[in-house]
C-alpha cells in the first residue's frame, strides 16, 4: 500500500507486530524473517512484506529470550541499585555471569532487589520497542551509565542517529532482536556465584552449581586477567591497537603469541611432572578449537622436556560405515563413540603400553576401510597422544589405567566482549574459524558450512562437553587479536550467501559480529600460530 503526487510514492509503514497479530497462530513468535534476516516484532516495516514467525520454542527463538533476559536484568539492576552497574562474563552451561563494574561482589540484598525489579517489570509486560537517538544524547546516556566500552564503539562508527532498545525508561543497544514484551520471559533465578552472580533462565539448574567452581570457568577467570594485563577486553580497546599503527598490532600479536606459548610449557611440564606414571595423553576439543596444532605444539614443549611424543588420531579407528550407527536421518552418526572400534583400539594401546612394537591403523575415507599404517614402538621415554572428539571419555579407554591417563580439553575460551553488556560467544568465535578453514583449503561456500554446523554443535554437547571438566588441564587456544583478522577472510564468504536463503540469516548476523572489528593483516600472524590452522600459511603439516 503506497500513496504520493507526481512521481514521488512513499510506502506505508507499520509495526511487524501489527503484521504479525492479523495472522491466527497458536505458537508465540518471539521475532521475524523478512528477506532472511532476523528483525524484531518492535520494527516497521512495509505493509506489503510477508514476514514468517520465528518461534519461541525453536532455537533461534531460545536465543532471543536468553538475550532478552539478560536486557531485562540490566533494566532492573539499574532501577534496584542507580550507582551500580553491571558487566557480563562467560558464560556457564545456559547461564550467564555477571559482575558489577565497581568489582564489588553483590550481597544477598543486591540479589533480592534485583530479582524485585525483574519480576514486576516481567508481570507488567512491558513492551521493549526499538528507536533511535542522537549520538549526543546517546554518549550522554552511557556515558553516565559508564559503560566506557559501549561509548567508544558508537563514537568511532559515527552513525547521526543510534539505535537502541528500550523498556520503560532504560535504554540499551543491543545488535540482534529482543522479545516485543517482557511478559513473554520464563522463570529465571539470581544467585551469587563466584564475584559475581548468575542468572539462571529457567530456575530450575541451581543445585548444579552447588559444587567446586568448574575448570573451564576459572580459565575463563584467568583470561580475563590477562585481558587486563595486556590492555584488550572489549572489541574498542582492540580496535585502539589495531588502529595505533603497524608496529602496536605487531607486538600485540607477538604478545599473544608467546603467552600461548608459556601456556603450552606450562602444561608440558605438568605432564613432565608425572612423567614416571602417565604414559598416554588425551586429547579432545570442540570442532575447530585449534586441537591439532595444540597437540603439535604440546609435542615441541615436550621434546624440550626430553619426552618422545607420539600422536595418534582416533580418526584412524573407525568402523566402516556399513557398521556405524544410524542417526535420526538414516545416515551414518560417525559423531557417537560407537562408531570407532574401541576393542581394537584399547587393544592396540594395551600392546603399544606394554612395550611392544604395534602397527597402526589408516583408516581411508574414501573406501571406508581401515589398512596398516606404520609400525611404532614406544620407550622409556615416550608418550602416546591420542586426540580425537571422544578422548576425555572414559569409556572410550576402559583397558588404560587411570593413573596412566593425562586428559587436555582444548576450546577458544572467548573472553573478548563487544561492550558491558554484550559478549562474543565461544561458539561464534569457533564458527568463524571454520567457514574460513573449511573455505581454505576445501573450496567449501559459507552457506555450506552454516549449513552443517547445528549439526556440529549437537554432537558437541552430546560427546564432549559433559566431559570437559574431566580434564587434568586445559589450554585455551583463542587469541585476542583473532577476530580482526578472520573478518579479512570470512566476511567476503559471509556475503555471498544468497539473500534467498535461509542461512542468510546467520551470515548477517555474523557480520554483524564482525563489523565491531576492524581488520587486522595476517601478515603479523607467525607460522606456529593456531590462527594459521584456519588461515594457512603455517609452519606445521596437516
Amino acid at each position: 500500500m503506497s500513496f504520493g503526487t507526481g512521481s514521488c510514492v512513499f510506502k506505508k509503514y507499520v509495526l511487524i507486530m501489527d503484521i504479525q497479530n492479523n495472522k491466527p497462530d497458536e505458537r508465540t513468535a518471539a521475532a521475524v524473517y523478512i528477506n532472511n534476516v532476523i528483525v524484531s516484532l518492535n520494527e516497521t516495516s512495509p505493509v506489503s512484506v510477508e514476514p514468517e514467525p520465528v518461534y519461541l520454542d525453536t532455537p533461534e527463538g531460545q536465543k532471543i529470550m536468553r538475550r532478552t533476559l539478560a536486557f531485562t536484568l540490566c533494566a532492573a539492576a539499574s532501577c534496584a541499585l542507580r550507582a551500580r552497574f553491571l558487566v557480563i562474563g562467560q558464560p556457564l552451561d545456559d547461564c550467564s555471569y555477571w559482575t558489577f563494574s565497581d568489582g564489588i561482589r553483590p550481597t544477598s540484598h543486591d540479589l533480592i532487589s534485583i530479582e524485585a525489579e525483574m519480576r514486576l517489570l516481567i508481570q507488567k509486560d512491558m513492551p521493549v520497542t526499538v528507536s533511535y537517538l542522537t549520538l549526543k544524547e546517546a554518549l550522554e546516556i552511557f556515558s553516565a551509565r559508564e559503560q566506557h566500552d559501549l561509548v567508544r564503539q558508537i563514537s568511532n562508527a559515527g552513525n547521526a542517529a543510534v539505535k537502541v532498545c528500550r523498556c520503560g525508561d532504560y535504554i540499551d543497544i543491543y545488535r540482534n532482536p529482543l522479545l516485543p514484551r517482557t511478559g513473554l520471559l520464563p522463570k529465571f533465578a539470581l544467585r551469587s556465584y563466584h564475584n559475581g552472580l548468575l542468572l539462571i533462565p529457567d530456575g530450575t539448574k541451581q543445585d548444579m552449581f552447588d559444587g567446586p567452581i568448574p575448570k573451564l570457568f576459572k580459565m575463563h577467570d584467568k583470561y580475563k586477567i590477562w585481558g587486563r594485563i595486556c590492555g584488550v577486553d572489549s572489541a574498542s580497546s582492540l580496535n585502539a591497537i589495531t588502529c595505533g599503527g603497524s608496529h602496536t598490532i605487531h607486538e600485540f600479536v607477538r604478545m599473544n603469541e608467546l603467552y600461548a606459548e608459556k601456556n603450552f610449557s606450562d602444561v608440558a611440564r605438568l605432564i613432565y611432572g608425572r612423567r614416571d606414571e602417565v604414559r598416554l595423553v588425551l586429547l579432545a576439543g570442540p570442532s575447530s578449537s585449534g586441537k591439532t596444532t595444540s597437540a603439535k605444539r604440546l609435542c615441541l614443549h615436550l621434546r624440550i622436556l626430553g619426552i618422545k611424543p607420539i600422536v595418534v588420531s582416533l580418526d584412524d579407528y573407525y568402523l566402516h560405515p556399513d557398521k556405524v550407527p544410524r542417526d535420526d536421518d538414516g545416515k551414518p552418526d560417525f559423531e557417537c563413540l560407537e562408531a570407532l572400534d574401541v576393542p581394537y583400539l584399547n587393544g592396540q594401546l594395551v600392546s603399544l603400553l606394554s612395550g611392544k612394537k604395534t602397527v597402526i591403523p589408516k583408516f581411508d575415507f574414501k573406501t571406508g576401510e581401515r589398512r596398516d599404517g606404520e609400525a611404532i614402538q614406544l620407550c622409556r621415554r615416550s608418550i602416546l597422544v591420542l586426540e580425537g572428539i571422544h578422548a576425555l571419555n572414559d569409556k572410550l579407554t576402559p583397558e588404560v589405567p587411570h593413573e596412566k591417563k593425562y586428559k587436555l580439553f582444548v576450546s577458544a575460551l572467548t573472553q573478548i566482549k563487544l561492550d558491558e553488556h554484550n559478549r562474543v560467544s565461544s561458539g561464534d568465535n569457533r564458527l568463524l574459524r571454520r567457514i574460513v578453514r573449511d573455505n581454505q583449503f576445501r573450496g567449501m561456500p559459507a552457506s555450506r558450512t552454516l549449513d552443517m554446523w547445528p549439526s556440529v554443535q549437537r554432537g558437541e554437547v552430546k560427546h564432549i562437553f559433559p566431559y570437559q571438566n574431566t580434564a587434568d588441564s586445559i589450554i585455551n587456544s583463542a587469541l585476542e587479536y583473532e577476530l580482526g583478522v578472520l573478518r579479512l577472510y570470512a566476511e567476503p564468504l559471509l556475503r555471498a550467501v544468497p539473500a534467498t536463503e535461509r542461512k542468510h540469516a546467520e551470515a548477517f548476523r555474523l557480520l554483524t559480529l564482525l563489523d565491531n572489528f576492524a581488520p587486522i593483516s595476517p601478515q603479523h600472524i607467525p607460522g606456529i600460530s593456531v590462527l594459521r590452522e584456519f588461515i594457512g600459511g603455517s609452519d606445521f603439516k596437516y
